[in-house]
């Protein structure tokens, strides 16, 4: 099974080596067949790199750091 990555802006860098990163997703409707777009923060881990609210980064699923980390920050900045 491969794992999931996704792209996001970071809402908190206060926690360190956590980032907290919202990603949006648009889809329609099923029945309204409106566009609609729904968001969800996920907790990423880093270990080195800097990093400001308002950055666009990508993440990757891993295994459990801790209780809301499931995700790692891929790469640099996107």
């Amino acid at each position: 099974m491969s794992k999931r990555t996704l792209q996001g802006k970071i809402v908190s860098t206060k926690n360190s080596k956590t980032l907290v990163v919202n990603v949006e997703r648009k889809f329609r409707h099923p029945v309204l067949s409106k566009v609609i777009k729904r968001s969800k923060k996920y907790h990423a881990h880093y270990e080195e790199g800097n990093y400001a609210v308002g950055d666009t980064v990508k993440i990757i699923e891993s295994a459990p750091i801790s209780k809301l980390k499931k995700w790692r920050v891929i790469g640099d900045k996107a």
